[in-house]
Formats: structure tokens, sequence, C-alpha cells
């Protein structure tokens, strides 16, 4: 079973290692003690929590959509021409970028320091793994 350390947790969630920790301690998500005596929490342990997290802010917007894959973040950067701009924004730790018209830009009323949210819908997603999981 893959085990991941109280820093590992706290990137995929997208939070800090002692958001995590005070999570433990309050016995939100359970962790164990690894050889070396550190806190490890279970993959599928995190898995789940991970869902239970997130499940609240599912339908928080009085909008519907299709598109699942959401991130709120700050518009940090624009660039644009008189037909296309060029939105970077950064979200959490990710930075995601985008293409869209500069007339969406100017509609939107973006700018940089904006608080935005980038919708993901893709046909091809591809997903990487360190390998590291056992079997």
């Amino acid at each position: 079973m893959m085990q991941l350390r109280i820093s590992e947790a706290a990137e995929l969630l997208g939070v800090s290692d002692d958001t995590v920790r005070r999570w433990v301690d309050a016995g939100r998500v359970r962790a164990d003690l690894d050889d070396a005596g550190r806190k490890v929490i279970a993959g599928s342990e995190l898995a789940a929590f991970a869902v239970e997290l997130h499940a609240g802010r599912r339908g928080e917007s009085s909008h519907h959509r299709s598109a699942r894959n959401q991130f709120r973040g700050i518009v940090t950067a624009i660039r644009s021409d008189p037909v296309m701009s060029q939105v970077e924004m950064q979200c959490g730790p990710y930075r995601v970028v985008s293409l869209i018209s500069t007339e969406a830009v100017n509609d939107l009323a973006l700018e940089a320091g904006s608080v935005a949210v980038a919708q993901v819908k893709a046909t091809n997603v591809t997903i990487e793994s360190s390998g590291r999981g056992e079997r």
C-alpha cells in the first residue's frame, strides 16, 4: 500500500503541511507511523479524504456546467493583441495559461490581480506517475 508523508499529502491537497497535521491531530484523516517514526497517510485514506474534503465545494455556484476540472486562482499576466489574449493564472501551486479572445478578456474585465476560475475540459488527459506505488 502506498504511504504518503505529510508534506506529500499537503501538496496533493493544495494545503500547508501544518493544515494536514492539524487534520491528523483532530482525527479528520488517519495517519500511521512509518519505520522511521514519521507520520504517513495511506494513499487510499488520502484519496477518500480528498473526495470528502471537496464534496461540499461542488455545486457552490448557481451556475451548472459540465466541466469538472476547475481551478480558482489569481490572474498574473495578460498579453493581448487586437484579436486574441494569453491569460496566465496562478491556481494554488499550478500555473494555468489560456488563450481566449481579447473581447472575452474585456467582457470579463480581467486584469492582473483579478480572481477568476479556469475551467478545463479536454478530450485527452495524460497522467504521469512516480511509479512508487506497491502492488
